[in-house]
């Protein structure tokens, strides 16, 4: 790796600290790092620092995914579940990974029309409070009709964002597959769904409405009639350390299986 870049976002509490601070630990090991805003990314190098929270990362890793170019993470937002640095560590994980202890994850992502998702597409009725009736297609064929809140079509990475409070499985980001969790069903019998990565989702909603789609939560667009969502051509590449585990990881930022302590 020769051509080293920084991202960070200005937006977020001590992100210019911490990207002055690499900066000196990468000057001093002989690498001379470009810099770039989370709004204004430019493709060229063959390794990105990026700097903030998931919001930053999944940004960032969006876009250098159809470059094939690695991104490393460095938390500052609270939870930090697709980081793999403090910012008190990074001294540390700059000398794993100019030591090439680190591996290269790729991860999947979901398109709808010129839209990429890293974790999720999120429908929602654009009306605050209202249900709204959806058919979920799959390949073509009807699956299921659901009137709900909403309907999540997910990554196994984002399996455990918005997915898992809206009461969908966890899935490894290993599988290739694509998750379907109604948000508040307005019924018993609607349960997640986990199908293939190469199935082509459809969602065709009450064209009464008009309804919101969000991509990562960062791009809106309004539709009032069908979505189609498949898998993305490109694939995000996440640097992980060696030895990163995801179910360390649920487990230590998520709590999972650590029970609770009670106080009476």
């Amino acid at each position: 790796m020769k051509n080293f870049a920084v991202c960070f976002n200005p937006n977020v509490a001590h992100s210019v600290e911490v990207k002055d601070k690499l900066l000196n630990i990468l000057s001093v090991k002989g690498i001379n790092a470009a810099v770039l805003d989370i709004d204004a990314l430019q493709d060229g190098f063959d390794f990105v620092f990026v700097i903030g929270g998931d919001g930053t990362i999944l940004k960032s890793a969006r876009f250098f995914a159809k470059f094939q170019t690695p991104v490393f993470g460095i938390n500052l937002g609270r939870l930090g579940f697709l980081s793999q640095s403090s910012k008190e560590d990074i001294e540390k994980s700059v000398d794993k990974i100019l030591d090439g202890k680190f591996i290269v994850q790729e991860r999947i992502m979901l398109r709808y029309a010129e839209y990429t998702a890293m974790n999720d597409f999120v429908l929602k009725c654009s009306a605050m409070g209202r249900t709204s009736k959806f058919i979920l297609k799959i390949n073509g064929k009807p699956v299921c009709k659901y009137l709900a809140d909403g309907i999540i079509i997910s990554t196994p990475t984002g399996s455990t964002a918005y997915g898992l409070s809206a009461g969908g499985p966890v899935v490894s980001p290993s599988l290739n597959a694509i998750i379907i969790v109604p948000i508040c069903p307005h019924t018993l019998t609607a349960r997640p769904l986990v199908v293939a990565d190469t199935e082509k989702i459809s969602v065709c909603t009450d064209e009464t409405k008009e309804h919101f789609l969000y991509a990562d939560g960062q791009e809106t667009l309004l539709f009032n009639k069908e979505i189609n969502i498949e898998k993305s051509d490109y694939k995000v590449k996440l640097a992980l350390l060696e030895n990163s585990d995801f179910y360390s990881v649920l487990s230590g930022k998520l709590h999972w299986g650590v029970p609770l302590k009670y106080n009476y």
